[in-house]
């Protein structure tokens, strides 16, 4: 790999400031999923063992540069403990004397958490004297935060310029699933896009078209590549104003020689509900009054027979409204046919985004694909081509 990992530095008796994304979800003051805790526990058994000073650093919602309480990573903390089954030390602030003291009172093998880093102006800016505050607690920079490697912040980037910095095994897990999907991938390779809006895809779209030999076309956005063509797609949710976009897309998928796979049926209702009268329709026949909620069944066929073909399947964004049944189908059969073949050995598969997670969750194959990002914002980025500030500094020189 082109960046500098854990394998390339000894840690015993250092101070290692590890940057996690401990920006959990909670309601009414309790954690609702401890994903993102459970991900990074690797990396501080790894670095406990081998006896450093594990330094935890993390932001935790948006308090502006302000003190909030209510955004103390103090319960974060305390079910960190839980999870890795030892004690783990908080500093109430991630700076200055309390920050200080608290590391200096460490033993090798401990784990500290530092209080939220957004509770100073200086993350968001990147300020330079906050990255030395930061810093000056530490003797090496590990970063396992994927997830905010798209930010160039204090602590995220600030940091690892002074520092000698290292991936985590988290991030390294990440950059190699991603370098194994769109950087050196076997072909052919296949993209499933879907989502609501292609507005919001647009450079996703663009920099797949380079990189993959099949791109399918799902969700709501797929109704605006439909509609584009002249079909009509009745109250269906669509982009009017992407028409053009839509129609250049194609023209450019066909002149780059990736085939573009939308859907030939679909399962329309008259209302958006749980449980509301449904039926399955060619995409050509969508009655005037009723909208597509999902991707019908001979599409689900289609895209499984195209799955059977890959080597390599990266997904972002469901085939439909998932999140209420029957408009669940499609995204749960094509989903539970990747991760068969994923099983199979026969295609490596790399999903992420919100929404994906939370499909391939809701279909039971989480576990069962090569890799689900839960990097939301970053995992987008890398899909679109970007540079991610927090990865450049990791890079191997």
């Amino acid at each position: 790999m082109a960046f500098r990992t854990l394998d390339d530095v000894e840690v015993r008796g250092k101070r290692v400031l590890l940057r996690a994304d401990l920006n959990v979800p909670v309601h009414d003051g309790a954690i609702t999923d401890t994903t993102r805790i459970e991900r990074v526990l690797p990396t501080i058994r790894e670095l406990s063992k081998k006896g450093a000073k594990v330094i935890l650093l993390s932001h935790f919602a948006r308090p502006k540069g302000k003190v909030v309480p209510e955004m103390s990573l103090a319960p974060v903390g305390k079910r960190l403990a839980e999870l890795f089954g030892h004690p783990v030390s908080f500093a109430k602030d991630c700076v200055g004397p309390d920050a200080k003291s608290a590391v200096d009172a460490m033993k090798d093998g401990d784990v500290l958490l530092l209080e939220n880093t957004r509770f100073h102006a200086g993350e968001e800016k990147n300020d330079a004297e906050f990255s030395k505050a930061l810093a000056a607690n530490g003797d090496i920079y590990v970063d396992d935060a994927f997830s905010a490697a798209h930010r160039a912040h204090a602590s995220t980037e600030g940091v690892a310029r002074i520092l000698p910095a290292y991936a985590g095994r988290l991030m390294e897990a990440e950059l190699k699933a991603l370098s194994a999907a769109l950087e050196n991938p076997k072909r052919p390779v296949g993209a499933v896009v879907g989502g609501s809006k292609i507005s919001t895809k647009l450079d996703l779209i663009g920099n797949m078209l380079d990189r993959v030999d099949v791109l399918f076309i799902g969700g709501a956005m797929a109704n605006t590549f439909l509609s584009a063509q002249g079909v009509k797609v009745g109250k269906s949710l669509e982009e009017k104003d992407m028409h053009d976009t839509a129609r250049k897309i194609t023209e450019l998928a066909q002149e780059k020689g990736c085939k573009l796979v939308l859907p030939v049926d679909a399962v329309v209702a008259r209302e958006f509900k749980a449980g509301a009268e449904s039926s399955v329709v060619p995409v050509n026949q969508v009655p005037d009054d009723t909208m597509i909620l999902d991707a019908g069944p001979k599409t689900a066929e289609l895209i499984e027979k195209h799955l059977a073909d890959l080597k390599t399947l990266v997904w972002n964004g469901p085939l439909g409204a998932f999140e209420i049944e029957p408009f669940d189908r499609a995204t749960v059969d094509v989903a539970r046919a990747a991760a068969k073949l994923t099983q199979e050995g026969k295609l490596l598969t790399v999903a992420g985004g919100g929404d994906t997670v939370s499909a391939l969750r809701h279909a039971g194959v989480v576990d069962k694909m090569s890799y689900v990002s839960t990097a939301g914002g970053a995992f987008l980025e890398w899909l679109e081509g970007k540079a991610l500030p927090g990865v450049e500094v990791l890079r191997a020189k």
